[in-house]
C-alpha cells in the first residue's frame, strides 16, 4: 500500500480508522480497540447514537419509518428509507460500537418494536430472508434472544443451498443477493456467540453450504448458461445495503476464511479480479451509484468521489488474497 493511501484512510472517522489499523496494518489490539472505543463518543457512531427513540428504536419503526406510507408517494419512489431501527443497527454494528452502550436497547425493542410485516415482535423474526439474517446479527451483539430466527433460517434453506426473499411468493430458487445477507448474519452470529447454540453446527454447515452455492458460479455466473448473474456484481457503492457485488461478496469470504481457518477458494479468483480491475492507479476505489433512499446524514462520498469504506474493503480483500494464493 501507498503511504499516502494509508494516511488517507486513518484520516478517517475512528469507524473506518480501527479497522484501517486491524485489518491492514496489522496494529496491536491494544491500538485497534481504543480506536474502536472512540465510535461511541465521536463522528458516525455518536451522530447515530443521539437518534435513537426513547423506545429503543430510530425513526418510529422496524424496518421502516413510523411515518413512512406505504401506499403514498414515497412508497413509490426507487429505494426505500435506511433510517429505522435495522438500518440503524446494522450500521452501529458494522462500525465496531460496543454492544455495552446500547445498554437496555434489546429489551426496549422487545417491548416496543413491531414489524410492519403482520406487526410480528422485533426479535421473532418476519418472512424475509434478508431481514432476519440483519436480525440474527444484531441480536447475537445485543444480546437478545434469536435462537428461533436461526432455526427459521435453516428452514428455508433452498434446495439448491441458498435462500430467497421470494420463497414467499413461491420461489424455490435462490438469490445471490439474498444468499450473501444470509451468509453475513449467520457469520456475525457464529462469531459473536461462539457457537452456543444448540444447532450451532447444523448452523455452521448451513453457511458452508450456502457458500458453495455462490463459488458453484465463481460468485459472479449464472449456473444455467454462465452469463454474469447483473450488472450489479461490478457496481461498488457504500453503504452497501442490501445488494451483491464482487467487492462484499470477496471481503465476506475474507471474514469466513479467517473464522474457519482456512484458504482462500481459487473459484473466488473472478470476482477478485473485478475488485482488482476497479483499483484506480493511485490505489483507490471510486464511490458508484447507490442505492436512493432517506439516511440520516452522510458517511462516505458523491458518486465518482474515492471512497475510503470502498479502498478500505477492496484493499484487504486484495491483502488477503495475495498473501495466501
Amino acid at each position: 500500500m501507498d503511504d499516502t493511501v494509508v494516511d488517507w484512510l486513518l484520516d478517517a472517522d475512528p469507524a473506518l480508522r480501527w479497522q484501517t489499523e486491524r485489518d491492514l496494518l496489522d496494529a496491536p489490539a491494544t491500538t485497534w480497540q481504543a480506536t474502536r472505543a472512540r465510535v461511541a463518543t465521536e463522528g458516525f457512531g455518536a451522530a447515530l447514537l443521539a437518534r435513537q427513540d426513547p423506545d429503543g428504536q430510530w425513526a418510529g419503526g422496524a424496518y421502516f419509518p413510523g411515518d413512512f406510507a406505504f401506499d403514498g408517494p414515497e412508497a413509490r419512489q426507487p429505494g426505500q428509507p435506511y433510517t429505522a431501527t435495522t438500518w440503524s443497527l446494522n450500521a452501529l454494528r458494522d462500525w465496531g460500537l460496543d454492544a455495552a452502550v446500547l445498554g437496555d436497547t434489546a429489551a426496549r425493542l422487545a417491548a416496543n418494536s413491531r414489524w410492519e410485516y403482520d406487526q410480528l415482535p422485533y426479535w421473532g423474526g418476519e418472512v424475509d430472508c434478508c431481514i432476519n439474517a440483519f436480525t440474527l446479527a444484531n441480536g447475537a451483539w445485543l444480546g437478545a434472544d434469536v435462537d428461533g430466527i436461526a432455526d427459521w433460517l435453516l428452514e428455508h434453506q433452498q434446495a439448491d443451498g441458498g435462500w430467497n426473499c421470494e420463497w414467499v411468493e413461491g420461489s424455490t430458487v435462490s438469490s445471490f443477493h439474498s444468499t450473501l445477507n444470509v451468509l453475513d448474519g449467520l457469520l456475525d452470529h457464529e462469531r459473536r456467540t461462539g457457537g452456543r447454540h444448540p444447532r450451532a453446527a447444523e448452523l455452521r454447515a448451513a453457511r458452508h453450504r450456502g457458500a458453495e452455492y455462490l463459488l458453484e458460479r465463481r460468485l459472479l455466473y449464472r449456473k444455467s448458461d454462465g452469463t454474469v448473474v447483473g450488472p450489479w456484481v461490478h457496481e461498488f457503492a457504500y453503504p452497501f445495503r442490501w445488494i451483491y457485488t464482487a467487492l462484499r461478496v470477496t471481503d465476506h469470504l475474507r471474514a469466513a476464511a479467517l473464522q474457519d481457518g482456512t484458504a482462500p477458494d481459487p473459484r473466488a479468483a473472478d470476482a477478485v479480479d473485478v475488485v482488482r480491475r476497479a483499483r484506480t492507479d493511485d490505489g483507490r476505489w471510486l464511490q458508484g451509484e447507490r442505492p436512493p433512499g432517506r439516511q440520516w446524514f452522510e458517511v462516505d462520498v458523491p458518486t465518482g468521489e474515492p471512497s475510503r469504506w470502498l479502498t478500505l474493503s477492496g484493499t484487504r480483500v486484495l491483502r488477503w488474497w495475495e498473501a495466501t494464493t
